[in-house]
């Protein structure tokens, strides 16, 4: 249970928390100490009635004491004299929902893209520094490091904790959105509380930035991508999308989705998202249009520059009859450390019966891949060899 709230509310309680206190490092050391008392309390008296509200108060109060022990922090005095306060005295519609203004501070222009996109995963995605070193293939240490300096940058340079005014909303969305975007790539890998908290904040964004093409297109990409979430996995393995049970898709999100991709286009939206959403809703359709799919990959691919955005445009020239074709682009690609290049890779060499060397290829797929569901599915392919 302790859990299952944490991934739900790990966000909206640290969120809360920093707009109190107004320190990342306190606040997350508060909401810390509140799931572990939570870890240890409930259990043996029974879960609150409001988790969440438990959860706040708990942390703010032990976030208090912590203040008043230390009297050095002077510039946080006017907390002190906030009232001790108990879970039947806040609800939660007086716990305000400050996740887009912890999302606008993490992806302030002062930070670099990939301090951005690491501390929103470790505020609001609940992310362990692990889970996000894995994300960004680096080594643990490195993120971890990434992550205090971004944290100081916040401090140092009096970072607001707000939604930037209107004027500045278009130049700060970007960063936003790809911040977003890779939360919600996170939880489609088999995490659905991160896909859900991602599509919950396009859609937030979506009516923050209702003039704003590429707002739309990311949500229309996130709830298309989602809508086949059910089918993506069967017996504790990926299921391909060929071969994907239809009956199990959300047809209600698809065409959410649609309708999203055709607001972005009707607001003159050709952004990278707005691509990318076009890309997921040919994916939908039967039959399946690959050689429309391979060109838009390479569009996607030439505006990007992205090795896994041509990885991508390989698998759809595979399929639309150019395994040769397909080999040779993934041969170019340098995505060593990638467990989907080799799997990729090893699939094309089967069909062009190099067997000896799609053995190869999906055994480095195995020794890199971390998704349980995606390595059962890498085994079994290797065992059909």
């Amino acid at each position: 249970m302790v859990e299952q709230v944490f991934r739900d509310e790990w966000g909206r309680v640290l969120a809360a928390l920093i707009g109190f206190l107004g320190d990342f490092d306190l606040a997350e050391e508060a909401a810390q100490e509140a799931f572990a008392a939570a870890a240890e309390r409930w259990p043996r008296d029974g879960t609150p009635a409001n988790p969440r509200a438990w959860l706040v108060t708990t942390a703010r109060n032990r976030a208090i004491d912590r203040i008043r022990r230390d009297r050095t922090l002077a510039a946080k005095t006017r907390l002190l004299d906030a009232p001790q306060a108990t879970e039947d005295e806040m609800d939660e519609t007086t716990i305000p929902d400050e996740r887009l203004e912890l999302l606008f501070t993490c992806c302030h222009p002062a930070l670099a893209l990939d301090a951005q996109v690491a501390l929103t995963l470790r505020t609001l995605g609940g992310l362990s520094t692990e889970e996000i070193a894995r994300a960004f293939l680096v080594p643990e240490e490195t993120m971890a490091k990434r992550l205090v300096r971004a944290k100081h940058k916040i401090k140092a340079a009096g970072i607001p904790f707000r939604v930037p005014p209107a004027h500045l909303l278009p130049d700060r969305l970007a960063a936003v959105l790809a911040v977003v975007y890779l939360i919600f790539n996170e939880g489609y890998g088999g995490r659905g509380d991160l896909a859900a908290e991602a599509i919950r904040l396009g859609r937030a964004l979506a009516e923050l930035m209702p003039d704003e093409p590429e707002a739309h297109g990311l949500l229309a990409l996130m709830l298309l991508n989602d809508a086949r979430r059910d089918a993506r996995f069967a017996d504790g393995a990926v299921v391909l999308l060929r071969d994907q049970d239809r009956s199990l898709w959300d047809a209600d999100q698809i065409a959410a989705g649609r309708a999203a991709l055709e607001r972005a286009l009707a607001l003159g939206g050709r952004g990278d998202y707005v691509l990318q959403a076009a890309i997921a809703s040919l994916h939908v359709d039967v039959p399946q249009d690959w050689p429309q799919l391979a060109a838009l990959y390479g569009e996607l691919a030439r505006r990007t520059g992205s090795p896994v955005v041509e990885l991508n445009q390989a698998a759809a020239l595979a399929e639309a009859g150019d395994v040769e074709g397909a080999l040779a682009l993934v041969e170019c690609l340098e995505l060593d450390r990638y467990h989907y290049l080799h799997a990729t890779r090893a699939e094309l060499l089967r069909r062009l019966d190099r067997v000896d060397e799609a053995r190869a290829a999906y055994e480095r797929a195995l020794e890199l891949v971390h998704s349980p569901a995606e390595r059962r599915f890498l085994e079994r392919r290797l065992a059909e060899l």
